[in-house]
């Protein structure tokens, strides 16, 4: 008897944005290890480009394409040249955000709360949008977005930040039940802490490290690796009936 690889990828086109570093990187090489063709996404062209070599020199398949997510103009060319080089999009991950303002919430500035919510709120929003859009025209697909336990608690000196990851967590839920019919499934990881160029300054800092891990079961922060398991069940057929969950991947944290 033959066991079906419910986690095969062969033949998805899969796009993942701020695929550069971090988590989005992971994500990449762990959907193309299982044989998804990953378009590798971030602002800057050389650093995608980095990850695709990385990617083809294991034996995978992809491709880099610079978007700025913040950016509607970006956003639509992007994927219109995916439908064209393509003609289908099958696998979605929103991972690119940013956190320009670390401190006092009552101290976030109109620049710093504008640019927070344009990438992480209405940079979400249209590329799931467009996203299941073009999915529908193939079957449907999967949509993963790259929430944050901030969503849930928020985070010190991270008020907007977390705002807008609770948006998401709704945008998930939201996206999720209106695109059901039209075989899109949209679901959300929420990484706790975890070892990133992104979170340098609060995890390379010992007095916040200290504090953070007394409120970590597991007594550590993720790797970026660890990330990728979840979005790869959720971006598969293993997950075919999961829709508009949002799975905590924290170290425990949030069961506290």
């Amino acid at each position: 008897m033959t066991t079906p690889d419910l986690f095969d990828l062969t033949g998805k086109i899969a796009l993942v944005t701020g695929a550069s570093r971090g988590i989005g990187e992971a994500v990449a090489k762990t959907l193309a290890a299982y044989g998804a063709h990953v378009i590798v996404s971030s602002r800057k062209a050389d650093a995608c480009e980095a990850v695709v070599a990385a990617i083809r020199a294991a034996g995978g398949s992809a491709e880099a394409r610079a978007c700025h997510i913040g950016d509607m103009a970006q956003i639509e060319t992007l994927f219109a040249d995916i439908e064209a080089a393509h003609g289908r999009l099958d696998i979605l991950v929103n991972n690119a955000a940013t956190n320009p303002h670390f401190g006092s919430i009552v101290d976030t500035d109109l620049s710093a709360f504008q640019k927070t919510v344009d990438v992480n709120i209405r940079g979400y929003f249209f590329m799931s949008a467009m996203g299941a859009k073009l999915m529908t025209k193939n079957g449907g697909g999967s949509i993963v977005n790259v929430a944050s336990v901030n969503g849930v608690t928020p985070g010190a000196l991270q008020g907007i930040y977390s705002i807008t990851k609770a948006a998401v967590i709704s945008m998930t839920k939201a996206f999720a039940r209106e695109c059901a019919p039209m075989g899109v499934r949209v679901n959300a990881l929420l990484p706790g802490a975890t070892d990133t160029k992104f979170a340098s300054a609060l995890f390379h800092n010992p007095v916040i490290m200290e504090k953070a891990l007394t409120r970590i079961p597991m007594n550590r922060i993720a790797e970026p690796d660890e990330m990728a398991g979840t979005v790869l069940y959720l971006a598969s057929d293993a997950a075919s009936y999961t829709t508009g969950a949002c799975i905590n991947v924290d170290g425990g944290y949030l069961a506290g």
